[in-house]
């Protein structure tokens, strides 16, 4: 088993099989793909300053959605909290590696890189996470209003109404174990227990703004902002493609791709996302070739929004990109909520934490 978990953290062997299975795919786009050359002169009469557009739209969207972490984890942390800086530094760098790593381990890279900007104690990785996941949690609002708008104006194909049924009983899952988490986490000791109930209740606290009203009412809001920032941004990519839509297309498209990466099954889903865009934009008199295009554009810039933000942010941090492939401090988080060991004192906690370092 052991030999399984070294294998699994290595470097190396982990960037052969997100290649390998990226190669695979692409194999497969090419061989059963669109009509490529429908795809290459989509790109002839591109109007590249609505891409422009495009681009800054999508980074409005970032800087409010992190302003939304940055209100849930004001609500879970101490004093001294963390500046915005700090925390838009850290979702800049998550963007980045759920972009590159797999398994949207950039989630977990948001908290390796905000826990140095804390007073790190037992616990706080698991309270940083908690926060994530709350935050996480506010997009099904925004989601089930851009759901709702959808199935009232835009024309649903079969399998898109399969995808969003699906993806509205997870955001239901997702939202009730939050609530009940948050309720439970009031008032629960924090002393006297094993490390590992120590740090599911920290864990908990990271979901404190849903016990208050007014915070998470704002954090939502900020979310929603986000959002509709996105929702404008593939509007703007659809004039630059000249593709006459309405704007409820656009809503479809925004609501499929993310329905198409929700599980990355290789690098951005490349050729699955473009599809999810294509298929139900035929149904608008776009030519199947021209919707994978304009799926192209749209992957790219929200890559390099993510890529060009988070490399930005690993350079302001000082780390180097081989650092958050390895993604130390995440595994760490990891050690710490597995409660393999246990610890009755930080004092204690921290030895665990050095000899699993040690063992690694």
């Amino acid at each position: 088993m052991k030999t399984v978990v070294a294998l699994a953290r290595n470097p190396w062997l982990r960037g052969l099989a997100v290649l390998a299975s990226l190669a695979l795919a692409l194999v497969v786009l090419w061989w059963r793909g669109p009509d490529w050359d429908t795809v290459y002169h989509a790109f002839d009469f591109v109007r590249w300053r609505w891409v422009a557009v495009g681009v800054m739209l999508n980074l409005l969207s970032v800087a409010a959605r992190a302003w939304a972490w940055n209100l849930t984890i004001h609500q879970a942390m101490p004093q001294p909290k963390p500046r915005f800086a700090a925390v838009f530094s850290a979702f800049g760098v998550g963007l980045l590696g759920n972009a590159v790593l797999p398994a949207r381990a950039g989630e977990l890279a948001r908290v390796a890189v905000l826990r140095r900007h804390v007073e790190a104690e037992t616990g706080t990785s698991a309270t940083l996470l908690g926060t994530v996941f709350a935050h996480r949690v506010f997009d099904i609002f925004p989601i089930a209003l851009l759901v709702g708008y959808v199935a009232l104006t835009a024309k649903l194909p079969d399998w898109a109404i399969t995808g969003l049924v699906a993806l509205g009983l997870v955001g239901v899952a997702l939202l009730t174990v939050a609530v009940l988490s948050a309720r439970r986490a009031h008032g629960e000791p924090m002393h006297g227990e094993r490390t590992a109930r120590r740090l599911l209740a920290m864990a908990r606290q990271g979901l404190a703004v849903m016990r208050v009203p007014t915070a998470a009412f704002a954090a939502i809001l900020f979310q929603a902002i986000g959002w509709t920032l996105q929702l404008l941004a593939v509007w703007a990519v659809t004039e630059a493609f000249d593709l006459d839509v309405p704007l409820p297309a656009a809503a479809l498209v925004l609501l499929l791709m993310n329905v198409a990466t929700i599980f990355p099954l290789w690098p951005g889903n490349v050729g699955l996302l473009q599809a999810a865009v294509a298929l139900p934009l035929v149904q608008y008199g776009v030519a199947y070739g021209t919707g994978f295009a304009y799926g192209l554009v749209l992957q790219a810039i929200e890559m390099s929004v993510g890529v060009g933000v988070g490399l930005v942010m690993l350079a302001r941090e000082g780390i180097s990109f081989a650092a958050l492939t390895r993604m130390d401090d995440a595994e760490e988080v990891l050690d710490e909520i597995s409660g393999e060991r246990a610890a009755h004192s930080p004092e204690e906690a921290e030895a665990v934490l050095t000899e699993g370092r040690a063992r690694r």
